[in-house]
């Protein structure tokens, strides 16, 4: 058996940290090193000496957890929210002042979320009109959710010179036409009993198209989490995506 790959986990107490430790200590590539949270300092991650870290907390620390990451050449995979194209830049600008820097932040670390958002931008250039719906617990800090956010850009991309889905509604009316993310409207549901639920509506004269994908445990993010610890060398600098670690095709 080849050498470890020595793994800290930052948010290791919350339920996705937690999940992560589990399937960290139970994965033969990996060896979990350090599992630390609020009360902890992030030097344990250097006295571990960690080669990647996982990074489960939430929008108000997580870029102060990367950049440490990047300064100590600590290379770190983030299932985090609230890391807007601004906060992207910014991480890319630090990675670029250290060699070798990799950050791999994903929206969604679901195998099937991962092929929702890839099916979604392939249908996207064929239908006149597209909204999404994410539904989440209540617990959840952000909305619209990273994945939905995420969703909306790549279908936005895929659909660049197409006209915008016809709409006749006051655009003064945000509230019930939910959070528009480059011209695609995003509504979010919080609601006791759910874990993960998104789907993506296309429509066009006479026929409609619903891509759906429900995570109904939080073992269905823990493939994906491993696979990106495994594969960080594979990307250089800040990578947006889980797909950039998997072979999707063109």
């Amino acid at each position: 058996m080849g050498k470890k790959i020595r793994v800290g986990v930052i948010g290791a107490n919350g339920k996705m940290g937690s999940s992560v430790v589990a399937a960290i200590q139970t994965d033969a590539q990996c060896e979990l090193v350090a599992a630390v949270d609020i009360d902890d300092s992030l030097e344990e991650l250097l006295k571990a000496r960690c080669e990647v870290v996982v990074d489960f907390t939430n929008p108000a620390v997580v870029m102060e957890n990367l950049a440490f990451c990047i300064k100590n050449g600590i290379h770190a995979v983030v299932g985090t929210s609230g890391l807007t194209p601004e906060r992207v830049e910014t991480l890319r600008l630090w990675a670029g002042q250290r060699a070798n820097s990799r950050v791999l932040i994903a929206p969604n670390f679901s195998m099937g979320a991962v092929l929702m958002v890839a099916f979604s931008a392939i249908a996207a250039p064929y239908f006149e009109s597209v909204e999404i719906v994410e539904s989440h617990h209540p617990e959840k800090v952000d909305a619209p959710s990273g994945t939905s956010r995420f969703t909306a850009e790549k279908i936005a991309e895929a659909r660049q010179g197409h006209a915008p889905s016809p709409d006749a509604t006051d655009p003064r009316d945000l509230g019930a036409r939910g959070t528009s993310v480059n011209g695609v409207p995003i509504h979010s549901v919080r609601l006791r009993g759910l874990v993960a639920h998104q789907e993506v509506v296309f429509g066009s004269t006479g026929e409609t198209l619903t891509i759906a994908h429900d995570s109904l445990s939080r073992d269905s993010f823990m493939q994906g989490v491993l696979i990106a610890i495994k594969e960080m060398s594979h990307i250089d600098g800040v990578v947006v995506g889980l797909e950039n670690v998997l072979p999707l095709g063109s």
